[in-house]
């Protein structure tokens, strides 16, 4: 497993099924942005913060099974049908999550390094959850199990798939500039995040794939972290 060949199997299969990825993030921005735009006072800012963060999470639950879907080249679900086959599991995504994004937060904040570490041994905790059914807690060991000997490289696909998200949201902003302040953080959420949202679950989604089955892709001969 490459970060370069991650990606470009990613890129495949987004460019083969974006009809079917683009519309399953964007009615989950939308949702999102109008939830933010509304939010009034203290309580409305947290209530859209809960919303937030559990529609976030529900999203990646989401757009892992629509990646595990395609992968026999055809989507067989509805964007609906998809949302409620997550549905079961969206607490456990959601406390996964909140630990998730605490512990890397700390670790960020004390020395960027552990954080970084973190997010690294972590970023398969949702497929792990969504796909294999693991509980909160199993879920963050098997995902340090999975990474283990390919930290590089998940951490490579990692940082790109970040920097092309934050690229893109900046090129659509800029190019929206024109618009009053609060139209243009709307369409530029939506419209950047309907668009990387399901590039960065697709090759976060085929890592998981990879390395849960090693005997059919090759290994890196590039140093491991632990």
């Amino acid at each position: 497993m490459t970060v370069g060949g991650v990606l470009s199997q990613a890129w495949v299969l987004y460019r083969a099924h974006w009809r079917h990825f683009i519309p399953l993030a964007f009615a989950f921005y939308v949702v999102l942005s109008l939830a933010t735009t509304l939010a009034f006072g203290i309580v409305g800012a947290l209530i859209s913060a809960l919303v937030s963060l559990i529609g976030f999470f529900w999203l990646q639950g989401a757009l892992t099974e629509a990646v595990d879907d395609v992968r026999d080249g055809r989507a067989d679900r509805s964007i609906t049908e998809t949302f409620r086959a997550v549905q079961p599991r969206i607490w456990a995504l959601l406390a996964a999550g909140v630990l998730a994004v605490f512990g890397i937060a700390v670790g960020l904040v004390l020395l960027i390094v552990p954080g970084l570490l973190l997010l690294t041994w972590w970023s398969l905790v949702v497929p792990v959850i969504v796909l294999e059914q693991r509980g909160v807690l199993e879920s963050f060991g098997r995902s340090r199990e999975l990474v283990r000997g390919h930290g590089w490289t998940v951490f490579g696909v990692v940082i790109v798939t970040v920097l092309i998200s934050l690229v893109v949201g900046a090129l659509i902003g800029g190019a929206l500039l024109w618009l009053p302040e609060e139209l243009r953080t709307f369409l530029s959420d939506v419209v950047s995040g309907s668009i990387t949202a399901p590039f960065g679950a697709l090759a976060w989604t085929l890592m998981y794939f990879h390395l849960r089955e090693p005997q059919e892709t090759p290994v890196s001969a590039s140093p491991t972290f632990h």
